[in-house]
C-alpha cells in the first residue's frame, strides 16, 4: 500500500512543485508558500499528503517548522531519486520553480525576510 500512496502523491503538480525545490534542502513552510505562490492552505494540504507517503519529513525550528526530503524512502524506492535528478527539469514550470529557489538563496534571504521574495520573482521575470 505504501507504493500506491507514494505514486498517488507524485501524480499531482503542486507536490511535484515541492519535492522541485525541496530537493536542494530544507525549506520553511512560509518559503515553500512564497517561492511558489501558493496560498498557506494549499502547501499545508499537499505538505501533509507528501508527509503521509513518507515523501518528506518535517521538524521545528524555534517557530518555524522546516520540511525535507524523505531519505529513507528515496533509497528504498530509488525510481523516485532519479524522477527529482532526472525528469523535473524538463519541465519549464518546474525548471522556473527551481529558478526561483536559486535566486531566493542567492539574495541571501531566510523565513524571516520570505516577504522579499516577490522582488527575487520579479527580477527573474523581467
Amino acid at each position: 500500500m505504501e507504493l500506491i500512496q507514494i505514486l498517488k502523491a507524485l501524480s499531482d503538480e503542486s507536490r511535484l512543485r515541492i519535492l522541485n525545490i525541496l530537493r536542494d534542502g530544507p525549506l520553511c513552510v512560509c518559503e515553500i508558500e512564497a517561492i511558489l505562490e501558493i496560498s498557506q492552505s494549499n502547501a499545508s494540504r499537499h505538505l501533509s499528503k507528501l508527509t503521509n507517503a513518507n515523501l518528506v519529513n518535517y521538524y521545528k525550528e524555534a517557530k518555524f517548522i522546516y520540511y525535507k526530503l524523505d531519505h529513507e524512502t528515496l533509497t528504498q524506492y530509488s525510481f523516485i531519486q532519479n524522477i527529482l535528478d532526472n525528469e523535473l527539469d524538463k519541465d519549464k514550470n518546474l525548471k522556473y520553480d527551481y529558478e526561483i529557489l536559486k535566486a531566493y538563496k542567492n539574495a541571501n534571504l531566510s523565513c524571516d525576510t520570505v516577504s522579499q521574495v516577490k522582488d527575487v520573482i520579479s527580477e527573474i521575470t523581467k
